[in-house]
């Protein structure tokens, strides 16, 4: 097998703040291999942007310590420079984030940021570089793309502003596209057209993608594999058949019954999983999750290590058989719609 194009092993992220030190990302351990989407899932807080923008140097500030390795091919991305930071990002490693309005400058047009981010990375002339701008803008399906590549960020859609962000972020034909919440805020149609273009670039330019999202709707969609991420670590992680039809972790349990069935009886109220993520600025002793978890029991005093159990990784003291057992009793098993297994 050919290495992983991305490789993070035992990443530790934290910050200072004024109660305390806050450990955001706590040995957290993943391989993405090219052309291969993973999707990280939790609640928010759970570190998975924190994780994200470690990549790619922007959290580089006072008081952060950042410890462990992460790796894209040969280059270490820890220990990069500013300067070289500046090269890989936009150029190897591209980031779709969260919000496109505040990711596009509002006092510029749309076509101009895309040009000015090709004439960073590339030695090509202003009048090539907005060509391609527009010819970006029509492969995410911008309808009349050169209209569009003169307007300003708040003349466009939620959706067309999202599909600009894309463009600019394939401006450069990078290999890895770190996608934050892509299609957050936005209507089902709109929604399903982002994740159909993110699926598309896969097959068709060989980009690898870590798409970071809490909708496991989205997951289901497009994804390869999955890492389900808790208070900072990672509880469970394996490809999409073994994560949605034979979740191993109670809290990935949790978040997978909070979804709405068509094909079971509608509900009075919504599932929930109870409590509050914990502080991690005093993470619980043993396992994290155990203060919210129905199935909790003496051994999760002492942390759970990341391991194969089951089939695929997980960080839970429960043996594979009592947590099938539990799961037929509570209804929670084959969670994918037409699963019985």
């Amino acid at each position: 097998m050919s290495p992983p194009l991305l490789r993070v092993e035992d990443l530790r992220v934290s910050f200072v703040s004024p109660h305390g030190r806050v450990q955001a990302v706590d040995g957290v351990s993943f391989e993405v291999a090219s052309g291969e989407i993973l999707a990280v899932v939790g609640e928010s807080g759970s570190g998975k942007s924190v994780t994200a923008l470690t990549l790619i140097g922007l959290t580089r500030v006072p008081g952060v310590r950042i410890e462990g390795v992460a790796t894209l091919r040969e280059l270490d991305l820890l220990g990069a420079r500013e300067d070289e930071l500046e090269q890989i990002r936009g150029r190897r490693i591209a980031t779709v984030f969260q919000d496109a309005l505040s990711a596009l400058n509002p006092v510029y047009r749309v076509g101009d940021q895309i040009a000015e981010q090709i004439r960073a990375h590339e030695d090509v002339g202003r009048s090539t570089a907005r060509g391609r701008a527009v010819e970006l803008l029509g492969r995410v399906g911008i309808p009349r793309a050169k209209e569009r590549a003169r307007a300003f960020p708040h003349e466009l859609s939620g959706g067309m502003r999202q599909r600009a962000t894309i463009a600019m972020a394939l401006s450069c034909e990078p290999e890895l596209l770190v996608a934050d919440e892509p299609t957050t805020a936005l209507d089902v149609t709109i929604q399903a057209q982002i994740l159909g273009l993110l699926a598309e670039l896969r097959d068709e330019a060989g980009i690898a993608v870590v798409l970071i999202t809490h909708d496991l709707g989205v997951v289901a969609e497009v994804a390869d594999r999955v890492a389900v991420m808790y208070a900072g670590q990672i509880v469970e992680a394996g490809s999409l058949e073994e994560v949605f039809y034979d979740p191993q972790h109670p809290y990935t349990w949790g978040l997978l019954g909070c979804i709405s069935r068509v094909d079971r009886p509608r509900t009075a109220n919504l599932p929930a999983i109870p409590g509050r993520p914990p502080s991690l600025t005093a993470p619980p002793s043993g396992c994290r999750f155990a203060p919210r978890c129905p199935h909790s029991f003496p051994p999760c005093a002492t942390p759970p290590p990341l391991a194969i159990r089951a089939g695929h990784p997980d960080r839970c003291w429960l043996e594979p058989t009592e947590k099938r057992l539990r799961r037929v009793v509570e209804g929670r098993i084959g969670l994918v719609a037409g699963a019985t297994r």
